[in-house]
């Protein structure tokens, strides 16, 4: 891969991961209600399950996604059903005025990492889509290590960096909202949130 391929795949997935979907809203949910760990682990998640995904593609085991076509979708559920789950908990869940710093972040860490991974993996379309993606972008007949090495670290600079940008600006807008009078709509906001991407994950075509 050269270098104006690999800035080219980067530029592309920034674009990709910028558009909002399921993925950006959990991320978003996530640091709402869990603050910046929360919504990190929920972006590693995002990346590890684009990573199981290129790595299908570039192994030419692409054929995987079809025979485990029905696991792909109990994850589709799975991580639909605790989106809602924690939507409706975090709605629901009074907030307290002295809640110490950290007290949400010691819970959930591996569920947050979880829902991230099972965001991505809920879409087996998706390795349909890096199947029709990459051969524009390198030749799929010859891929060596250090492309295989060089994709792994523009998928996680470009869908990492996007997933973490929709984190700082979320605590940021979090931490204005904090001293006002509209805090008391942050839970509603954020489980709205989670509520709106668990629907989403379970209706959309998988």
């Amino acid at each position: 891969m050269t270098l104006i391929s690999a800035l080219a795949l980067f530029g592309t997935m920034v674009v990709l991961a910028v558009i909002p979907g399921p993925g950006v809203l959990a991320v978003v949910a996530r640091s709402v209600s869990g603050g910046v760990l929360h919504g990190v682990l929920t972006s590693v998640g995002i990346v590890l399950g684009d990573y199981v995904f290129i790595a299908l593609c570039l192994s030419g085991l692409a054929y995987i996604a079809d025979a485990m076509g029905s696991a792909f979708v109990v994850l589709k559920f799975l991580g639909a059903a605790y989106l809602v789950w924690m939507g409706f908990s975090l709605i629901c869940a009074r907030r307290k005025t002295n809640t110490q710093p950290g007290t949400e972040i010691q819970s959930s860490r591996y569920g947050s990492l979880l829902l991230g991974l099972t965001t991505t993996l809920g879409n087996p379309k998706a390795i349909l889509f890096y199947l029709s993606f990459f051969p524009a972008f390198l030749p799929m007949h010859d891929i060596g290590v250090m492309d295989a090495v060089t994709i792994l670290v523009v998928t996680a600079l470009a869908v990492g960096g996007v997933m973490l940008i929709y984190v700082w600006i979320t605590v940021r807008a979090k931490k204005i909202l904090q001293n006002k009078p509209e805090n008391r709509s942050l839970n509603l906001f954020g489980g709205s949130i989670l509520i709106a991407s668990g629907v989403w994950m379970a209706v959309r075509s998988s």
